[in-house]
């Protein structure tokens, strides 16, 4: 017998997501990695917008996840410019290497 799909398996695999995407923005090191956690955290939030969104019959959560989807994409698109450029000047990757900001 096949048991439907319901919330709390989106819940759940959200929460797996977040985990993960959490996880490697604190112990990682390298900004590439970095950035791709960050992604999977907005994708956690997007299937809990999206799941909630179904569950209460409201678009109003898909609409959210469509403005998250935006930044996400203007955020990777910054980061990797921002990413490019340190790394023509600093040839390197690696967060603790960057001191570009400090004094």
């Amino acid at each position: 017998m096949l048991h439907p799909i319901t919330t709390v398996h989106y819940l759940l695999l959200s929460a797996a997501l977040l985990l993960v995407g959490t996880i490697g923005v604190l112990t990682r090191r390298n900004v590439v990695i970095i950035l791709m956690s960050i992604e999977l955290i907005l994708n956690a939030v997007n299937i809990n917008l999206i799941a909630f969104s179904r569950y209460f019959g409201d678009v109003t959560g898909q609409i959210f996840a469509i403005f998250v989807i935006a930044v996400a994409v203007a955020e990777a698109a910054v980061g990797l410019g921002i990413l490019i450029a340190l790394f023509r000047n600093k040839e390197t990757v690696w967060a603790d290497e960057i001191e570009l900001l400090k004094w």
